[in-house]
């Protein structure tokens, strides 16, 4: 990628909780944190693990954000991620993190390159990071994120689980 991929909120809270934030790095040395990103993590307080993750984590790198182009307007995101999207609209080649399907659609639809927090982990058990995918995912669903047995199941017969 021409440069480092950019993060929304969720990808960060449910690798942090679930202990997996080191994954990230398999996609990159650094990951961009818009402030807006940044914000809505930090409203959850100082001692919010992921609060205190963004706080002490050289490789989370927070940017401010030009304005939100109208394109992205249009969709109606909120502000975590229409800012991942204008980082990346901006920055032509950059990835961008994120779960949300109506943020999902709006990168497809601008030819934003886009992987989501179950990417990670797949990209992580390809790569021989970690030994299997399925606990992973398990402990991420622990956390908080969703996805249906079929997509989890799908993902798995990608990476040979």
């Amino acid at each position: 990628m021409a440069e480092c991929p950019a993060i929304n909120t969720s990808p960060l809270i449910f690798l942090t909780k679930g202990g997996f934030l080191h994954l990230l790095q398999i996609v990159s040395p650094e990951i961009i944190v818009p402030q807006a990103v940044a914000q809505e993590i930090q409203a959850y307080g100082q001692t919010d693990v992921t609060a205190m993750a963004l706080a002490t984590t050289s490789w989370l790198v927070e940017v401010a954000t030009p304005s939100v182009p109208a394109i992205i307007q249009s969709w109606d995101l909120g502000a975590g991620e229409s800012a991942v999207l204008t980082w990346a609209y901006v920055n032509t080649g950059t990835e961008v993190i994120l779960d949300d399907l109506a943020a999902r659609r709006c990168a497809i639809a601008l030819g934003i390159p886009v992987r989501g927090t179950l990417g990670i982990v797949l990209t992580a058990k390809q790569r021989g990071v970690i030994p299997a995918a399925r606990p992973v995912i398990e402990q991420l669903r622990l956390c908080g994120m969703y996805l249906s047995d079929q997509v989890i199941n799908q993902a798995l017969i990608l990476v040979g689980e």
